[in-house]
């Protein structure tokens, strides 16, 4: 952590994004500013406490493991870009939202989620990310619609 504060200090990035409940749990613990959180209150597909921060509108989509539905990626692209803070609180899995997180976040944003058992991930937002980013999301299946009113 203090070496990602010290990363936002010296780069003074467009925006804060958070992808994760770990990360955001420790971003939070450390006094690091995040303009972006997603969170599912779970790691490693279990069940996890973290306290959402205060003060900052809350947003719920559903995301299932393995996809990005049409409803967390329009979320999304407005959170994003938004110039107020927030938390998009995931029912099912964020895991995946990152793409979506970098491909909408301001040129110069920082993205960071983590990677298990290894540390964090930090991504500056480009014009070459996005490129690299839509190429992933191109080779994706879209997923199947979720009938009107079903938690699935």
């Amino acid at each position: 952590m203090p070496v990602l504060a010290g990363a936002i200090r010296t780069d003074k990035p467009a925006k804060v994004c958070v992808v994760g409940d770990v990360t955001a749990r420790n971003t939070l613990d450390y006094g690091i500013p995040v303009d972006l959180y997603v969170v599912d209150q779970q790691a490693m597909r279990r069940p996890i406490a973290v306290p959402l921060p205060e003060g900052i509108p809350v947003y719920h989509t559903y995301n299932p493991p393995g996809v990005i539905t049409a409803e967390a990626w329009g979320l999304i692209e407005r959170l994003a870009s938004a110039a107020s803070r927030s938390l998009l609180l995931v029912e099912g899995e964020e895991d995946l939202l990152t793409l979506p997180v970098i491909r909408w976040a301001p040129t110069d944003a920082f993205v960071i989620y983590g990677q298990p058992h290894v540390g964090l991930v930090l991504v500056t937002v480009t014009d070459e990310k996005r490129a690299e980013i839509d190429g992933i999301l191109a080779r994706m299946t879209p997923p199947e619609p979720r009938p009107c009113g079903s938690k699935a």
